[in-house]
């Protein structure tokens, strides 16, 4: 059984982006994800209440659409594949990606209030 206060930050992790899909923890860039898995095309969406949608052409097998999206996404932020982790939702279609110091942001998030 996991102690209260690991419970405590990972319940605090996932609330992390408040009312919007992200959020900035000093130079790290939370991102609340809507994954669609098997799309037309690798595309990020618009906002959908608190998650940003986003599709990929990998099939949801095996956590494979995931591990396809960060591919995906890492050059949308101008990072390596490492320095996206995901927090949860690794087999889900609701996760959340923790993006170490984006060198840059997708269009949709200037949406939002922005701080390098």
């Amino acid at each position: 059984m996991p102690s209260v206060g690991a419970v405590m930050s990972r319940v605090q992790v996932r609330n992390a982006t408040g009312d919007s899909f992200f959020a900035w923890e000093g130079e790290v860039l939370v991102v609340n994800i809507l994954g669609k898995p098997s799309a037309a095309k690798d595309a990020i969406g618009k906002p959908k209440g608190t998650q940003l949608k986003v599709s990929v052409t990998a099939a949801p097998v095996a956590g494979k659409a995931t591990d396809h999206m960060v591919r995906f996404l890492a050059p949308q932020f101008g990072v390596s594949v490492a320095d996206i982790e995901v927090v949860f939702g690794r087999e889900n279609v609701n996760k959340q990606l923790r993006i170490k110091a984006p060198k840059k942001l997708p269009a949709v998030f200037a949406q939002g209030s922005l701080r390098f």
